[in-house]
């Protein structure tokens, strides 16, 4: 299934493509030339077309696990001080999305939205610590009663310049359930409670939408 963020950019890059084949053809390059075009083109748009694939996903999880939101690869796992919204200290797990990942960003509780903000911004790569905080991003706050609120946030890096984001406050979302998307390769990061259950290490690959990053310890857990 290809995601809607990819039609038009999909479309275009149909019609470039096209263009440009027709162009060489009128040149009259010899035929090695033009079967050279003809399968970078067709690799060209096939890397296009792997950037907007929307793989259905199966998400179980129980209020208190926290599941992946994007796909990627884990590259930080440390306790820190979420200035934004929250303003406490917080568990921070960081996904990097290459541009091969799937780029459809999920819901990680069953909860309600309440509270969304997008701040533009630079484009750094999106491993540089600074880029949370400087490059184009988007955060979102949910919360249910056993988790709290938990924020996530979408950040551009160098090749990824469009955010989308599709809820809103008062929102209701499951977890799994599709809240954004980011083109091309980017960063997710996610503020969770002190006492969470770290299920995954550094280096770790999840897959958005059903790979538990983490658990809240409950009262029954003590």
């Amino acid at each position: 299934m290809i995601h809607r963020e990819g039609r038009k950019p999909l479309f275009i890059a149909l019609i470039l493509l096209t263009l440009l084949y027709f162009i060489i053809q009128k040149l009259h390059f010899s035929e090695w030339v033009n079967q050279f075009y003809l399968g970078l083109a067709i690799v060209l748009y096939f890397l296009v077309l792997q950037f907007f694939r929307n793989p259905k996903r199966s998400t179980t999880s129980n209020f208190n696990e926290i599941i992946a939101p994007a796909d990627g690869k884990i590259v930080i796992i440390e306790e820190c001080i979420e200035h934004e919204y929250l303003k406490d200290k917080r568990m921070l797990i960081s996904i990097f999305m290459s541009p091969f990942n799937v780029h459809v960003n999920r819901a990680p509780i069953s909860g309600k939205v309440v509270y969304t903000n997008y701040h533009p911004g630079k484009y750094l790569v999106a491993w540089n610590p600074k880029s949370s905080l400087l490059n184009e991003r988007t955060s979102v706050v949910m919360e249910n009663k056993i988790t709290g609120p938990v924020l996530f946030r979408q950040i551009a890096g160098a090749v990824a310049r469009r955010i989308a984001i599709y809820c809103k406050p008062n929102q209701q979302l499951q977890a799994g359930e599709e809240f954004g998307f980011i083109r091309f390769g980017s960063r997710m990061d996610i503020f969770l409670p002190l006492n969470s259950e770290i299920m995954v290490k550094i280096g770790d690959k999840p897959i958005g939408g059903e790979t538990v990053i983490a658990r809240v310890l409950t009262d029954s857990d003590a």
